[in-house]
């Protein structure tokens, strides 16, 4: 499933990176810890957080993520918005929760 497709099922706000709208989601990693992410996320991963900074896009690159998803109705600041348009790796947001769009993207992925 393309990111694009993503956005499209789950209604999801594109906040920048649509370059990347194109790449493929493997899965979904869900935390807010960058430490972890950093350790345990991996290439084509949807990464689902409330951190809305630069580092997360440094780390989203390092890991070759797919996507970011910001929940809560949380929105990127600048310089994260900035990094996301120059990486190609779009930022994408939500007005769920975390439990929520975690299993609805698994559902969506998990789907026979």
């Amino acid at each position: 499933m393309t990111v694009s497709e993503l956005a499209e099922q789950l209604n999801l706000r594109v906040f920048s990176g649509n370059e990347g709208l194109n790449h493929e989601i493997t899965n979904g990693y869900t935390s807010d810890l960058l430490s972890d992410v950093m350790g345990h996320a991996e290439a084509g991963n949807a990464w689902i957080t409330l951190q809305t900074h630069r580092n997360v896009m440094a780390i989203s690159s390092l890991k070759d993520l797919s996507a970011v998803i910001l929940v809560k109705g949380f929105e990127p600041e600048a310089d994260m918005l900035a990094q996301s348009n120059e990486e190609g790796i779009p930022v994408l947001g939500t007005n769920d929760e975390t439990f929520v769009i975690s299993g609805k993207l698994y559902n969506l992925l998990n789907k026979q």
